[in-house]
């Protein structure tokens, strides 16, 4: 028994495991921020629509972008498809995209900027798009260790045996991208990264 513990221990099947499990929470906390921002949505838009009355185009593409971001759900069974964590990133990018424009109608509304829940909610979400950032860093160190040792010998040669695949992740490029989170336009003059484009987010290696 010992014997067969001592050669999983040298094979790196352990270290394996430990890396799949620290990919799985670090994938968690991405997830779990997208979430904390789409909670966000319906509060932000009906706060807006209490000072618009033309805007209707706007709230129709959070809508819609909302929709396509809750109906796209990656498990950590699923996180080595590239595919899939093409389409999740795509939606969370019209996401983005979508906000954007809603907080830039502030713009050509000064009650709706001195709202004090609306001020309230962009800080929010402001601390989300941070968190998001942050998030996504942490998963994509996470998977190139994982993927580091799934490739290497003599490890590959255990996650062969035990169908260890490597895990999809972000492309350099977008990698690059996160470094700051996105800029959404808060309307309060500050500057920050350019605003994704919906499919800014969308490609995976």
């Amino acid at each position: 028994m010992m014997a067969g513990t001592l050669s999983l221990t040298g094979c790196g099947y352990n270290a394996l495991q430990a890396q799949d499990e620290q990919v799985n929470a670090s994938w968690s906390e991405v997830v779990n921020q997208y979430q904390r921002r789409a909670d966000l949505v319906p509060n932000l838009v009906a706060v807006v629509q209490r000072y618009t009355e033309h805007e209707q185009a706007v709230f129709t593409d959070v809508a819609k972008a909302r929709a396509a971001a809750g109906s796209i759900q990656l498990t950590p069974e699923t996180l080595n498809n590239p595919q899939a964590m093409e389409q999740y990133q795509a939606a969370q990018a019209q996401m983005t995209s979508a906000l954007s424009r809603l907080m830039a109608v502030s713009e050509r509304y000064p009650e709706l900027k001195a709202d004090t829940l609306f001020q309230d909610l962009q800080a929010q979400l402001e601390g989300t798009e941070n968190r998001i950032t942050v998030a996504r860093q942490r998963y994509i160190q996470d998977v190139q260790g994982y993927n580091t040792t799934v490739r290497q010998f003599p490890t590959n040669l255990t996650a062969m045996v035990f169908g260890m695949e490597k895990k999809a992740n972000f492309t350099v490029e977008n990698e690059r991208e996160i470094s700051t989170a996105p800029s959404v336009n808060f309307g309060n003059g500050a500057s920050g990264a350019a605003q994704a484009p919906a499919t800014g987010e969308a490609t995976a290696q």
